[in-house]
């Protein structure tokens, strides 16, 4: 026990010295700004032309989507996203609730949304790709291996190393959402309601499951799912560092397929067999704002279980490899 406590204290120095994780910091402090203002120039563009009434702006945003409908250069897929948009802003208008109050907590999950299955995912690469790799190229996995302990151990210290910096760049990304964006837009709206439990069948919504929550709870769901899916992201690219001596290709492989994921996303809805890739499955908290899945069948229960069986099977090939290959040559 005591020797993994001092691997796992190791591992955990070795990444912090590498500056990833403040580098990732960095970059939340300069884009977050960049979409709060943008943000709040969509708001104040808002209120002028719908003189602060939200009901008179939702209107008018689902009777463009329904115009938009009529269109023959909009795909299918996006008219049937489109066809679910309104029946949502419609259930929403109907029971007199703005689906977009103004606030920091709804910034925040909004960015968490748009950012959970390109923008993440980057970032935990940033720390997973080369925790293998890096120490192979530069010949610091040899000293390491030759200290008398289990390689599993290592591995596992470098995985639980993994899911400590997993979890703090989901954190640290909210907090700083939540606290740059109140500056403009206040703290409050913690306990505005948020509907959820839409189930989006073909072109039509299902409403008989629909219930509202608080945006707190809303925003600790939304938190959860986008970890599970970056953790499974974090695996696999651990899993492609121990297969991959370089670094640079253990990270361009993984932002390749990351990359892929979002274009099949959008791109595949007629290739069926496409469901079993985890990148198409990242976006998890996709199924709580109820927005049509990208291959049709998919629910939140089937996406939870591929991204479950590919993170299963990654630590089945990573741990198999790195305890019995060759590294020291």
């Amino acid at each position: 026990m005591a020797n993994l406590l001092a691997l796992l204290q190791n591992e955990t120095l070795k990444v912090w010295k590498k500056k990833r994780f403040a580098v990732i910091v960095l970059i939340l402090l300069i884009l977050i700004p960049v979409f709060v203002y943008a943000q709040m120039k969509i708001a104040q563009n808002s209120r002028e032309k719908f003189n602060t009434d939200w009901r008179s702006e939702l209107q008018s945003r689902i009777t463009d989507n329904t115009n938009a409908l009529s269109s023959e250069r909009i795909p299918e897929e996006w008219k049937k996203w489109r066809r679910a948009l309104v029946q949502q802003l419609q259930y929403y208008l109907d029971h007199d609730i703005n689906p977009q109050t103004p606030n920091a907590v709804t910034f925040t999950r909004t960015f968490l949304d748009n950012a959970v299955s390109l923008f993440i995912p980057l970032m935990v690469l940033a720390i997973a790709s080369d925790l293998v790799s890096s120490e192979r190229s530069t010949g610091t996995i040899k000293m390491l291996l030759t200290r008398p302990v289990r390689r599993w151990r290592i591995l596992f210290a470098k995985l639980a190393t993994l899911t400590l910096y997993v979890s703090l760049i989901i954190i640290t990304t909210t907090l700083l959402c939540y606290l740059i964006s109140g500056l403009v837009f206040g703290y409050s709206g913690w306990s505005e309601p948020v509907f959820v439990g839409f189930q989006v069948k073909g072109a039509d919504v299902d409403t008989t499951s629909v219930h509202a929550v608080t945006q707190g709870i809303y925003l600790l769901m939304q938190s959860g799912l986008i970890w599970f899916s970056a953790m499974v992201v974090a695996i696999i690219a651990l899993m492609v560092s121990v297969l991959v001596r370089s670094t640079a290709a253990s990270f361009v492989t993984m932002m390749a397929t990351i990359i892929a994921g979002t274009i099949l996303a959008n791109m595949a809805s007629s290739w069926h067999s496409a469901k079993y890739l985890f990148n198409v499955n990242l976006e998890l908290s996709s199924y709580l704002r109820g927005t049509p899945p990208p291959i049709e069948g998919m629910t939140l229960g089937f996406s939870l279980a591929i991204l479950g069986i590919w993170g299963v099977a990654a630590l089945i090939v990573s741990f198999t490899v790195f305890t019995k290959q060759d590294i020291l040559n």
